[in-house]
């Protein structure tokens, strides 16, 4: 299991007092307490399964959209029913977290009812790690697709000018006495955030991420921010970045086709677009079943041949799942300037600071 660079670490604090501090922040913006509660428990479940790049990191550049008025702190998404099974959400430039919340609950109730169910998020904003979506359906016994497009970092396969997303697709499907599968990665050979974070702690990131404004290989963070992030597997990243822009942007009427502000660009309403569907997965078995077969897929995954050197094979999300019970246990950790970033938000607004407890 990949683990934590020692090095970068100050301290850890517990998920819970994480989740009042990003809640005591939220409200102290004007987000309502239901609204506030729901950006911190998705902001939380990141950090939780070690997907910092999503996590409460995240507050001082959704807080300066607030205090920039391109994100609306007090909207609540609107829901419009368009037949039994599909819906639109109007996330009226509210949290994402917000209308990706409705949409996947939405699209649960009508799956349990229909046996599918989905709805298209328009008028939103970043929401998070889409795996906090895929888990919620889950816990209902769903499966489920998630799609989102983001702001431009990549050119098409042939390209240089950035044109699409490094938009991530996820999947999920609950499992028996196994892990659950879930899928959750980006088109990119490395997600956008990770690139921020490696800016945000002062450290390199690998060759072979990103090319820098004039085209060249790059290891420092703050250059391929201004240059361009690389597809994996050349067209077949380009291909799936440009299908998350159909679903989630076109479809949607929201932003596409490089439309989308960056989240970290105060000046302008984002305008994302996401596209979610809950499917019953007993339609054509029994549930136990279904849950017995997934089991038996996880097994011989986990179970197969090992190549040389390979230590352990690990089911998708399962290194995610290993990590969120140590965070529980032994609590999430940031850097101390992190903490310190964190902080000055919360001293803007007369918010609880974040104090070690651990």
């Amino acid at each position: 299991m990949a683990t934590d660079a020692p090095q970068a670490i100050l301290s850890r604090y517990s998920h819970e007092k994480v989740y009042d501090f990003a809640k005591g922040i939220l409200i102290g913006n004007n987000v309502p307490e239901d609204s506030a509660k729901t950006v911190a428990r998705c902001l939380v479940a990141a950090d939780l399964r070690g997907v910092d790049t999503h996590g409460v990191n995240r507050i001082p550049s959704y807080m300066e959209r607030v205090r920039q008025n391109v994100l609306d702190p007090r909207a609540v998404p609107e829901l419009t029913a368009v037949t039994p099974v599909v819906a639109q959400v109007d996330g009226k430039n509210s949290f994402g977290s917000l209308g990706a919340t409705m949409a996947i609950d939405h699209a649960i109730e009508a799956a349990k009812i229909y046996g599918i169910g989905m709805a298209s998020v328009n008028h939103s904003n970043h929401y998070g790690m889409a795996a906090w979506i895929c888990q919620r359906a889950i816990e209902s016994d769903m499966m489920s697709l998630v799609f989102t497009n983001s702001s431009p970092a990549l050119p098409v396969w042939g390209g240089k000018e950035k044109v699409i997303g490094t938009s991530p697709i996820a999947c999920g499907a609950p499992a028996g006495h196994t892990k659950p599968f879930i899928l959750d990665m980006a088109p990119t050979v490395a997600a956008r955030g990770k690139i921020y974070k490696a800016k945000r702690r002062d450290e390199k990131i690998p060759l072979g991420w990103a090319l820098d404004k004039d085209g060249r290989p790059t290891d420092d963070p703050a250059a391929a921010l201004g240059g361009v992030m690389l597809p994996m597997g050349g067209p077949k990243g380009s291909g799936l970045g440009i299908m998350m822009d159909v679903f989630s942007g076109v479809l949607s009427g929201s932003a596409f086709a490089g439309g989308v502000t960056n989240p970290y660009d105060a000046s302008k309403a984002a305008n994302v677009g996401h596209f979610i569907v809950a499917i019953k997965p007993d339609l054509f078995m029994s549930l136990e079943e279904f849950k017995d077969r997934m089991d038996y897929l996880y097994q011989k995954v986990v179970g197969s041949e090992r190549a040389a050197g390979v230590e352990k094979i690990y089911y998708p999300g399962e290194i995610e799942i290993d990590r969120e019970e140590d965070r529980r246990r032994n609590g999430i950790p940031f850097t101390a300037g992190e903490i310190k970033t964190l902080n000055a938000e919360a001293e803007m607004v007369g918010a609880a600071r974040l104090e070690v407890d651990m």
